[in-house]
């Protein structure tokens, strides 16, 4: 049965706007394609996600939608823009819903997200992609996914310019590069736990 994945694209651009978080979650996705895990992606502006830290919000509320996706993939996949130095809006509102999980256990008491692997990319015009992906291991982390080794990649161009990730005529070598290794590493990473779950 082969292992499944979910790519959260964080981006502020809703409906069909091109979007370079959506390039980079579908390089992904295609990346993991290669070591037979099956994804799909979801554009989260698009959807009613209410504020709050609980798993339903209720009153329309579609993050328990999402949430069944996460509970049921092998791999998660976060990308945000860069905005001011930092993650999206909608990137930290997926965060606070996540901080939801952290009173969720399974049957053997462990963190319901225990097991599953988490990757991370991050696009934009300015620097702060190292502090983003810090931030958002510590986060994920902090909700009981693991995250495998080189687990993220980014693309930052050059400050106070316009091109954009999805603009430029092919993915830098070092990105792209990184990326493969990243979900490489996570499929790997996500076989052995589904083969040897983390004891109770």
């Amino acid at each position: 049965m082969p292992l499944t994945a979910l790519a959260l694209n964080c981006t502020l651009k809703p409906g069909d706007a091109p979007s370079s978080s959506a390039l980079m979650a579908q390089q992904y996705l295609d990346a993991l394609a290669e070591h037979d895990v099956v994804g799909t992606a979801v554009r989260v502006v698009d959807l009613d996600v209410k504020p709050g830290v609980e798993t339903d919000m209720g009153d329309g509320d579609e993050w328990p939608a999402i949430r069944r996706q996460l509970l049921d993939a092998d791999v998660l996949v976060v990308v945000t823009p860069t905005w001011v130095g930092q993650m999206s809006s909608v990137t930290n509102r997926v965060l606070e819903r996540l901080d939801a999980e952290l009173s969720e256990t399974r049957d053997d008491g462990n963190p319901i997200l225990y097991g599953k692997v988490a990757l991370v990319g991050v696009v934009g015009n300015e620097d702060g992609a190292h502090k983003i992906t810090a931030d958002l291991y510590q986060a994920l982390d902090d909700c009981g996914l693991t995250i495998p080794a080189q687990g993220g990649t980014y693309w930052n161009g050059e400050a106070m310019h316009t091109v954009d990730y999805r603009d430029l005529d092919e993915t830098p070598e070092a990105t792209l590069s990184t990326l493969r290794t990243a979900a490489a590493n996570a499929a790997h990473l996500a076989r052995l736990l589904s083969r040897e779950p983390y004891p109770a």
